[in-house]
């Protein structure tokens, strides 16, 4: 079944595209497991998924600056935004939330530590709202759960960055 069979439709009014920039982060820890969130759209709370730590970028904001803050407003996690480097992948995506529709170009860069505990203190309503828990997932989980991950692409790009590609 499609998640569009599953998921009430979207408000009326909806169907204007809101342009966005976000950063996200691919946060690993020591044994190549990524960091994702678990949250819900609140105009469809059925529509539950798993995603990346990061988000909207400022107005004319630089993509790692919002990566850093992004990660430490949503983790704890405190780095200078040279520790990101260059981003890993970059993508347009289209999706709903809170019955409006955005256009994201967003950029993805990838962080390592040895370990960390996630610190949701710097959540903002809207995060602490719609979301319930994060875990740490390997690829091999990642590419064998029925859960929503997005992006879809996430276990299949992870295992090319893992392996070196």
């Amino acid at each position: 079944m499609t998640d569009a069979a599953l998921d009430p439709p979207l408000p009326a009014g909806s169907d204007e595209w809101i342009p966005r920039r976000a950063a996200r982060v691919l946060l690993l820890d020591g044994a190549d497991r990524v960091l994702l969130f678990h949250g819900w759209d609140p105009a469809r709370p059925t529509h539950r998924f798993w995603f990346t730590p990061g988000g909207g970028l400022e107005p004319g904001e630089p993509a790692r600056l919002g990566a850093a803050r992004e990660l430490a407003e949503e983790t704890g996690l405190r780095l200078a935004p040279e520790a990101f480097g260059a981003p890993v992948w970059r993508e347009r995506t289209e999706y709903p939330f809170d019955g409006r529709r955005y256009r994201q170009d967003q950029e993805f860069f990838l962080v390592r530590v040895p370990t960390w505990e996630v610190d949701t203190a710097g959540f903002d309503e809207v995060e602490r709202d719609t979301i319930d828990g994060h875990r740490w997932w390997t690829v091999d989980e990642l590419e064998a759960t029925d859960e929503r991950i997005y992006p879809v692409e996430l276990p299949a790009m992870l295992r090319r960055l893992l392996d070196g590609d």
